[in-house]
């Protein structure tokens, strides 16, 4: 009888030796309660929440719930989940029936045994006689942990696109994302049929896709919020940190430290870029939104005009990309070039964003029972086809091309203050 407290604290990363720190924030358990004859109620404490790597993140979350954690759609939110700043404690109640099995989670994860099955389904539409659009899938490499770095090869295009995803591997929205995408390109759930979009987009004159699902297998498996197998956070191993006379140069990507982005990059100078979207949840903002390369030594009108067409077209597509929120940017020059989206951007001159999409409810379409979810994860993915297409003819124009663009396409420098 009476309330139960049970004191959980959330597993650290191996130790980042770039960022000189332990990251740690995503958390996925499993409860149960036995021994009782009538149900019971379970006050849940994650004690080191405070320590955290985005502890201000937690204002305002709620945590996920479900008895079914391999059906995405199954989930729900703890709406009584509460942050306590000053003891740096989050928490929520649920009440138990006799041997029930509760999960619960910062996000519903994307297992490896979802991201397999994938895979196969992806082999088995590139093995059939007739696939509707040009498939094929290869192995860049091997992780740390000896895991398959897959590739999916779309289309036949001349514009060459590269979509990566969840290179945190605590961030599973971005591989329910990469699933909607490769849904709608391959029609997976649909035995092979596409829309007519997909048609267009994967034609001679359109694109061809190069799509990693996922940038972090062994992060995945290992349940880290930021770090591969040797604690390196990805997404600041894309190009060397420092003189490389100083005893503090630290040289990326490497096989020994980050073989992931090692094969990735190789390939991607193989295949050229035009437009690159690099896919990640955020912890604290709670909006999809895309952060642009305008710290790069080459952000100029082009880039600019290409960004700001893109976002306003998603929006279009999909209420749930807003444009006015997003990180603030950088000043132009001084953005950091270990960054994956700031490197290509420079290394081939194009158009290239990082993709954020919120561990909390979105804000531009509220749903507090739910928030944002897996299944809105996959929608968006299958939805950014339109806003590929619509700058698809204006990513190597030369000249003042925006003049074709609609008012409304017209780039939007973003803030972060959502609350004013």
């Amino acid at each position: 009888n009476g309330e139960t407290t049970a004191f959980i604290n959330i597993r650290k990363d191996p130790y980042t030796e770039l960022e000189e720190k332990y990251h740690f924030q995503y958390f996925s358990f499993r409860s149960t309660v036995g021994s009782v004859t009538e149900p019971k109620t379970v006050k849940y404490v994650l004690a080191n929440a405070g320590e955290a790597s985005y502890a201000h993140a937690w204002e305002d979350s709620t945590t996920f719930i479900s008895t079914n954690p391999s059906d995405p759609l199954s989930w729900t939110r703890k709406l009584d989940t509460t942050y306590d700043s000053t003891s740096g404690e989050l928490s929520w109640t649920h009440t138990h029936n006799q041997n029930e099995a509760v999960y619960f989670a910062y996000f519903p994860p994307y297992s490896h045994e979802r991201h397999n099955n994938l895979i196969a389904k992806i082999s088995a539409a590139a093995a059939s006689p007739t696939p509707t659009t040009d498939i094929s899938i290869e192995s860049l490499g091997q992780t740390l942990d000896k895991r398959e770095m897959e590739c999916i090869k779309v289309g036949k295009g001349k514009s060459i696109c590269w979509i990566i995803h969840r290179q945190h591997p605590g961030e599973p929205m971005a591989e329910f994302y990469a699933e909607g995408l490769l849904d709608r390109l391959l029609g997976l759930s649909t035995a092979g049929s596409v829309d007519g979009l997909v048609r267009r987009v994967t034609a001679e004159d359109m694109y061809t896709f190069y799509i990693v699902p996922c940038m972090c297998p062994d992060g995945a498996v290992r349940g880290h919020l930021r770090t591969n197998a040797g604690g390196q956070n990805l997404n600041r191993e894309w190009a060397p940190t420092g003189d490389p006379s100083s005893p503090d140069y630290y040289d990326a990507p490497t096989l020994e430290r980050s073989p992931e982005v090692y094969h990735i990059l190789h390939k991607m100078d193989q295949t050229g870029c035009d437009v690159f979207l690099d896919i990640h949840g955020d912890e604290a903002l709670p909006f999809n939104f895309l952060a642009g390369s305008e710290g790069c030594p080459n952000w100029s009108p082009r880039l600019q005009h290409l960004h700001g067409a893109l976002l306003a077209a998603y929006s279009r597509d999909n209420t749930d990309m807003q444009i006015p929120i997003s990180y603030e940017p950088e000043e132009v020059g001084e953005g950091r070039m270990n960054v994956c989206s700031n490197q290509i951007a420079v290394r081939y001159d194009c158009l290239a964003a990082t993709l954020e999409m919120p561990f909390k409810d979105c804000l531009s379409n509220v749903d507090p029972v739910r928030g944002w979810n897996p299944a809105r994860s996959m929608q968006l993915g299958a939805s950014v086809l339109g806003a590929l297409a619509y700058v698809q003819p204006y990513l190597r124009l030369e000249g003042e091309f925006w003049g074709g663009f609609r008012k409304e396409d017209e780039y939007v420098r973003p803030t972060e203050n959502y609350k004013s």
